[in-house]
């Protein structure tokens, strides 16, 4: 079977120096995303058109809803944060690497139990010196993996006993089984890998039907796999080369939203793709699970 096409939409001309971690947050029908060289959340209504940004004083890899009151929990260039959006002040929670100054956090996700599963990367160089880390909602905080290089996409099956995760260098995506009660990861394994050529793999999804959707920095892409097979079954092309991240959202939840970086682009591959930055949106005809929250 050839696999299909489809092209996303620009919906945001939003110009985001590496735009990153939409979540669609269901309950004020809005869509969280993060510029984290830009040092900005964004929440965008595709409603009205809006888009509205909080200022940082430091990069912002993730950030993800609480599930309870207005606030979000935040992967900051410091550690873990929490963020009351009313008035914008922001609550430490604690920073597993104060003693790593080149590292900085980079993606995150919750489970259906509200842990915020967040990882980080060097900076300056491509050393395995990330990890990803596990905050309970309790506040705990355990190191999960070791000896990352960029701690990127995650997400988990429909019936949440696998967990797939995105270390970008190693250009494939892996699985753990994953046991929902105790948070636990297990059984490593290989389930895709990016062609050669398609660039890395970044940000990551998954729909309803279990099928992984992974976006692909330098890849011009976000593509579907089945993660049983490793097969590849179609991509959204994307009018930015740095597609960075995807997330399932709108009022049937069956919108693709898709970030997209212009950071270390020359001005003349910018005049090629001028929404570099942007956040797209496509109708694959699918639908993603509802958001988890933090639940701390």
């Amino acid at each position: 079977m050839e696999p299909w096409q489809l092209t996303a939409e620009l919906i945001l001309d939003g110009k985001a120096a590496l735009g990153e971690g939409p979540v669609w947050d269901y309950r004020s029908g809005r869509l969280l995303w993060v510029d984290i060289e830009g040092m900005r959340i964004h929440h965008y209504d595709p409603v009205q058109g809006t888009d509205r940004s909080i200022q940082l004083d430091q990069r912002v890899g993730a950030a993800v809803p609480r599930a309870e009151g207005n606030g979000l929990v935040l992967a900051l260039e410091h550690g873990f944060h929490l963020l009351d959006l009313a008035t914008e002040q922001l609550t430490k929670l604690t920073d597993p690497e104060a003693g790593q100054p080149e590292n900085r956090f980079n993606d995150g996700k919750c489970d259906e139990a509200g842990r915020f599963w967040a990882g980080t990367m060097n900076r300056k160089s491509n050393g395995p010196t990330g990890a990803l880390y596990c905050l309970e909602p309790d506040g705990t905080l355990r190191k999960a993996i070791d000896g990352v290089i960029c701690s990127n996409g995650l997400g988990w099956s429909p019936d949440g006993r696998t967990m797939y995760y995105i270390d970008s260098p190693t250009k494939q995506v892996v699985a753990f089984d994953y046991d929902p009660a105790a948070g636990a990861i297990s059984n490593r394994r290989t389930v895709v890998t990016i062609p050669e050529g398609e660039g890395i793999p970044d940000g990551m999804t998954v729909d309803g039907d279990g099928m992984l959707w992974v976006a692909q920095w330098g890849g011009w892409r976000v593509s579907r796999w089945n993660p049983q097979t490793g097969e590849r079954l179609g991509f959204v092309r994307v009018p930015a080369a740095q597609t960075t991240s995807c997330a399932f959202g709108g009022p049937d939840g069956d919108e693709l939203y898709i970030t997209t970086a212009r950071t270390g682009l020359s001005e003349e591959q910018l005049a090629q793709q001028p929404h570099a930055g942007g956040l797209f949106r496509a109708k694959p005809g699918v639908k993603g699970s509802p958001a988890c929250f933090y639940g701390g």
